[in-house]
């Protein structure tokens, strides 16, 4: 039987550290997130463009615990976009993994961008 070399699908912090982890990003979040989509197994986040040290400290470490996600980071002059895409084998926990991120957003659209309930969220900068 041939092994894959594909890391599990699981966080690899302790119970406290992930606590802690929550607590960061939701500050991050609540700080500079102006608004993100999630479509499948894609997570797009838009931040202020002041956050962009955060958002790469919050990338290398999530890389570090996370390492089945894959992170996408464009640094353009008037925001941070950020993609995360989870593996196919997530695809039934994709919303749970990605709720961290977006768990502390300003604000919960009721109707997102693309007009489909909880799919994307978008709020004025």
């Amino acid at each position: 039987m041939a092994s894959s070399n594909k890391p599990p699908i699981s966080c690899t912090l302790t119970t406290g550290n992930f606590k802690d982890r929550i607590a960061w990003i939701g500050e991050l979040t609540r700080d500079a997130l102006r608004g993100y989509q999630q479509q499948g197994l894609v997570l797009d986040l838009r931040y202020a463009p002041e956050s962009a040290d955060r958002v790469r400290e919050m990338v290398r470490k999530e890389q570090q615990c996370c390492a089945f996600l894959t992170f996408e980071m464009h640094e353009e002059p008037d925001e941070i976009r950020l993609k995360i895409t989870a593996p196919a084998e997530a695809r039934e926990t994709a919303a749970l993994l990605f709720e961290q991120f977006v768990a502390f957003a300003p604000t919960r659209p009721v109707l997102g961008c693309c007009g489909s309930e909880g799919t994307c969220g978008q709020w004025p900068r």
